[in-house]
């Protein structure tokens, strides 16, 4: 692959980007933003398509989770199939599938048919995500200009589920089916810009085949936990149908972890796993958006239940968080170069368990101004400092053949992550709920969900802070970008715990 990059001879924080690179990583951040829009408009639009379609709730629950399903299970099958078969030709054909998927989710008339569209549509996040991120990484040499990438990259996301929540609020007004529609046209944008700029890449020349049981059993096992998980709060914790579907998937990961320490060429090299910088920048990625898709719930709860707000209103109520976010894109690169990820992502967290802590002051006559905005403005700043933080700890140090293994494997974290702990916030919401109680009552009953959010973040606090004792920032990697994107052994310095 030749690299777009200018000058190749200058030091990287000097190199200069040309249109070709800038249109590259815009194709990239399409993805992820579509990504992002996609999980935050389906929400809104639910009680429109279950009174459209005549579904049930715990059908509806299903349009949800179907993506979940197909995202989360996938993940780890999806980076390495990047890795083997091509990032670019992967991105490409996932997100073609899911502007296809994308066209039928709005046409359709039918329930199964809807939460099927929904499921092909997780499953090609779960190529176009990994695939994604790694041809970020191997285009951008390690160092100020991946940081600087991997900062629009992130900002993107979180741009996305900000404008998901606005926009879902007013096509729901005309039409859900609008809201399903909306990605097909931007994907297929994205499509025919990809196939002119995305930098073309080889496959991995020198793997020993394909790992074919490690990727059932990887993929099984992803499928079958995400499916427990959220069944769970239906059907019960502690009923038997839960408990055998937890000790089967203990069972199917035991035998893919055995699988991969023979394999030649391994789904997941599980060395990988032997750094505690990649461990904690994994656990930092699951306590991150767990946290945040349950506080995101709770807070959607109280303020549309409770208090009564239009669909429009409470997105507006979260949007100066996603604004903050969008804001610092540009200048979050030069942060991470100067202080590191390993002292961010500390701060990123306190930040978020106070702004979790302050929410729990909320009444049912709230001051937006006084009690609500600092909440959201502590979020947003929490995370436009810790999600490019986990992106660049997870990415750095690993060889090119191995950055969509990696990026799967930190995808999988984040929405495994966020499937596990919102439905142990469900559970605790659920079994404090009292029967025909008063509203002060259901408010009440909220609150230990949002402990529980505030405690998940403290523990995400507690991980990243056994990243600080070596009382200094790590060494960050010194490349110089070259002609082609994969530097040699002697070329590159890896970061090291």
């Amino acid at each position: 692959m030749t690299s777009p990059l200018t000058n190749p001879a200058a030091p990287s924080s000097a190199v200069r980007w040309t249109p070709r690179l800038w249109g590259t990583l815009l194709v990239l951040c399409a993805a992820m933003f579509l990504d992002a829009l996609d999980v935050s408009m389906v929400g809104v639009a639910l009680p429109s398509i279950g009174a459209d379609l005549g579904l049930s709730t715990s059908t509806l629950q299903w349009i949800v989770s179907g993506y979940i399903l197909g995202y989360g299970g996938l993940l780890l099958l999806g980076g390495r199939t990047a890795d083997l078969l091509g990032r670019r030709q992967v991105f490409l054909i996932a997100l073609g599938v899911f502007a296809l998927a994308s066209l039928l989710g709005g046409l359709v008339d039918s329930g199964p048919l809807l939460i099927a569209s929904r499921f092909i549509k997780g499953l090609s996040a779960a190529f176009t995500a990994p695939a994604g991120l790694s041809i970020i990484t191997t285009t951008f040499p390690e160092g100020p200009l991946r940081n600087r990438a991997l900062s629009i990259y992130t900002t993107c996301a979180a741009t996305g589920f900000s404008m998901g929540l606005v926009l879902s609020g007013l096509l729901t007004e005309a039409s859900w089916r609008l809201t399903m529609l909306l990605p097909a046209p931007i994907a297929l944008i994205a499509l025919v810009a990809g196939l002119k700029l995305l930098p073309r890449s080889a496959r991995e020349k020198d793997h020993n085949g394909y790992d074919i049981p490690g990727a059932v059993l990887g993929t099984a096992s992803m499928l079958l936990l995400v499916f427990t998980v959220v069944q769970a709060p239906e059907v019960g914790w502690l009923s038997a149908r839960t408990l055998l579907s937890f000790l089967a998937v203990a069972v199917l990961l035991t035998v893919f972890v055995l699988v991969e320490r023979r394999s030649p060429g391994p789904l997941i090299r599980l060395g990988v796993l032997r750094s505690g910088i990649q461990i904690r920048a994994q656990l930092g990625a699951m306590f991150f958006f767990g946290s945040y898709i349950g506080f995101q719930f709770l807070v959607t709860l109280y303020m549309q239940s409770l208090l009564g707000w239009s669909a429009l209103h409470t997105a507006l109520a979260f949007l100066p968080a996603g604004a903050l976010v969008a804001l610092s894109a540009t200048k979050m690169g030069s942060i991470v170069d100067r202080f590191g990820t390993q002292r961010l992502l500390p701060v990123g967290f306190g930040l978020m368990v106070i702004g979790y802590a302050l929410f729990l002051q909320v009444d049912l006559d709230p001051v937006y101004a006084a009690v609500i905005l600092p909440s959201m403005l502590l979020i947003g700043a929490a995370c436009a400092l810790v999600f490019p933080s986990l992106n660049i700890q997870a990415t750095n140090g690993v060889d090119d053949h191995e950055q969509g293994m990696v990026s799967g494997l930190l995808n999988t974290s984040v929405q495994v992550g966020g499937a596990i702990f919102l439905a142990i916030v469900t559970a605790v919401v659920t079994a404090g709920a009292p029967e025909n109680a008063t509203p002060q009552a259901v408010l009440d009953s909220y609150r230990p969900g949002l402990f529980t959010v505030t405690g998940i973040a403290a523990a995400g606090l507690l991980i990243t802070l056994t990243g600080l004792r070596n009382g200094r920032r790590p060494q960050q990697s010194v490349v110089v970008a070259q002609s082609t994107a994969k530097e040699t052994e002697a070329e590159r310095v890896p970061v090291r715990d």
